[in-house]
């Protein structure tokens, strides 16, 4: 009797281990994709060591599972989970990191033009230094306290590094042990901001407009027909999508095992009419970065357009956007930069377009990307985060930010005349961020 529950026992465990095994191994794809891609993209983009990736970037569930290890001779990075499912990222020159089969060949041999040019200008402007700029109206004390703030709960705050302009001065910045003022950090879903910008430029050159219907020719047979760039900037086509990290989903399906990240919302089914729904997409993202694609001639003209229109021409010279297998920018989540370049960013839209007397977007794209959007709760613009609904209760109203994964922040506040970039691994609550721009706009008599 007693061998007969013990036989039963080991039936049920090994029952057990085959259903969560089931359950599991389609995971396991996305998790060594994470690791291999965060890995070969940190090492090679931001110069950072695998030993401090692995203990803070992949210190987090699932993704600590992956063995990973580096190929600085081949410039790339392998990572498995307990042997299984072995992935592979490469870094290409110009297009940053990318996921790769274990026979690919990369036919890729075009690399975005860059233009920096050295100048004579102090930061933000240029990069000749630092101005040196004491303000009277500002309590330097309470700054300094705002500044500590961010970094007071290291293992619950994650913060990197913090950084404050004012009037186009810098007036403060910290950093964390590993990161300094010319690291470029990943920006996550601050670069669907910069996606946006890129039209916000076309506009402004009578290019194209945003009311103009999304010229996919797989749409024009059907209802999505009648989906413009608005609708797409809104996040209002109407598309089915899933926007879920912690599972098989379409956002992780799409960034860690789709070759052409344009496609894969472009694909997808409509659940309701052009404006009916707000549903946040990554992969609405990925297809403007698609259509941007379409409107030049070739595939070089493309991939220079962002850094020559943007970019370099506001002096974001550490900014990489990483591309997918295909050549199309990652406009979702692939942006890298500097926590000072992060905010030059910031103050180009403080600025209303215009740098060093250049008038890159129009004044009322400013207008457009903060009106809030209908269904998104006062939330979120044109690629744009708001506080139109005080969700920070204490910080203007005015404020809207380019916002990222884990905490990734470019704050704008006109009123204030403030930009405030923060980059970590933790976001509400673990940091609580209305305190944090409440103690900075205290400085501020």
């Amino acid at each position: 009797m007693k061998l007969k529950w013990i036989k039963w026992f080991f039936v049920l465990v090994l029952g057990f281990l085959a259903v969560l095994f089931t359950v599991n191994y389609p995971k396991l794809d996305i998790i060594s994709g994470f690791a291999a891609k965060s890995m070969a993209s940190n090492v090679f983009i931001a110069n950072r060591t695998p030993e401090s990736v692995i203990a803070n970037d992949h210190d987090v569930p699932k993704i600590k599972l992956a063995t990973v290890s580096v190929d600085h001779s081949q410039k790339s990075a392998q990572a498995n989970v307990y042997g299984i499912k072995n992935r592979t990222a490469i870094y290409r020159n110009g297009l940053g990191a990318v996921l790769v089969p274990e026979d690919f060949e990369n036919e890729l041999t075009l690399v975005p033009n860059r233009f920096q040019i050295l100048d004579t200008l102090p930061y933000p402007y240029g990069n000749n230094g630092i101005k040196d700029s004491i303000f009277e109206n500002i309590d330097y004390e309470i700054l300094k306290n705002a500044m500590d703030l961010a970094f007071s709960k290291p293992e619950i705050q994650k913060t990197r590094t913090v950084l404050v302009l004012y009037k186009g001065h810098l007036i403060a910045e910290q950093y964390n042990d590993d990161f300094g003022p010319d690291t470029p950090i990943l920006g996550w879903s601050m670069t669907k901001s910069v996606m946006a910008t890129l039209y916000g430029i076309l506009e402004h050159q009578n290019i194209l407009s945003v009311s103009d219907f999304a010229p996919i020719p797989e749409w024009q047979n059907d209802e999505r027909k009648n989906i413009t760039l608005n609708h797409l900037l809104r996040m209002q086509s109407g598309l089915e999508w899933n926007e879920d990290y912690g599972s098989i989903s379409d956002v992780t399906k799409m960034l860690f095992l789709d070759a052409d990240m344009s496609k894969t919302q472009q694909e997808k089914e409509a659940i309701a009419s052009p404006a009916e729904i707000w549903n946040y997409s990554s992969g609405t993202s990925n297809v403007l970065s698609g259509i941007l694609r379409t409107q030049f001639n070739t595939h070089q003209e493309y991939l220079d357009f962002p850094y020559a229109a943007l970019i370099d021409k506001i002096g974001m010279h550490s900014m990489l956007l990483e591309a997918d297998a295909v050549g199309n920018y990652v406009g979702s989540s692939y942006g890298w930069a500097s926590t000072r370049d992060w905010a030059k960013f910031g103050q180009l839209y403080l600025n209303k377009g215009v740098w060093n007397g250049e008038q890159l977007f129009a004044p009322e794209w400013i207008d457009y990307v903060t009106k809030p959007t209908a269904k998104s709760d006062g939330e979120y613009g044109a690629h744009f985060w708001l506080n139109a609904a005080a969700d920070y209760p204490d910080v203007p109203k005015d404020l809207f930010s380019a916002n990222g994964y884990q905490g990734q922040y470019v704050f704008i506040i006109p009123s204030k005349e403030l930009v405030v970039v923060r980059t970590g691994l933790a976001e509400t609550p673990d940091f609580d961020t209305n305190a944090f721009l409440k103690e900075v706009i205290m400085a501020l008599k």
